[in-house]
């Protein structure tokens, strides 16, 4: 099992917008186990958390994106203008042991 972890450094006063919105998006992703936002460190920061049973899953997970179904046009008009909240981003991938 992998554990991604996606983390968004938002602008002053976005943080609880992106949160709110990734959690909209992707409600009904099951791979997507959590969305969390800052209570001490590095203010303005979002994570989202999601699991593949391994590197091959997630992959595959990311093909689907490419896809223009109904399903991902719907997301991407959620997600306009998602990327002027945030200033930087990093993606972390761990095993689960």
């Amino acid at each position: 099992m992998i554990t991604i972890h996606e983390t968004f450094v938002c602008k002053p006063g976005n943080a609880s917008k992106l949160a709110k919105l990734f959690k909209e998006v992707f409600t009904d992703m099951q791979e997507v186990t959590a969305v969390l936002t800052d209570m001490t460190g590095q203010f303005n920061k979002v994570i989202i958390v999601s699991q593949y049973e391994n590197l091959a899953a997630y992959e595959q997970n990311w093909e689907k994106y490419k896809q223009q179904s109904e399903e991902m046009k719907k997301m991407e008009d959620m997600m306009k203008g998602y990327t002027d909240m945030y200033l930087t981003g990093s993606r972390e991938i761990y095993q689960v042991w």
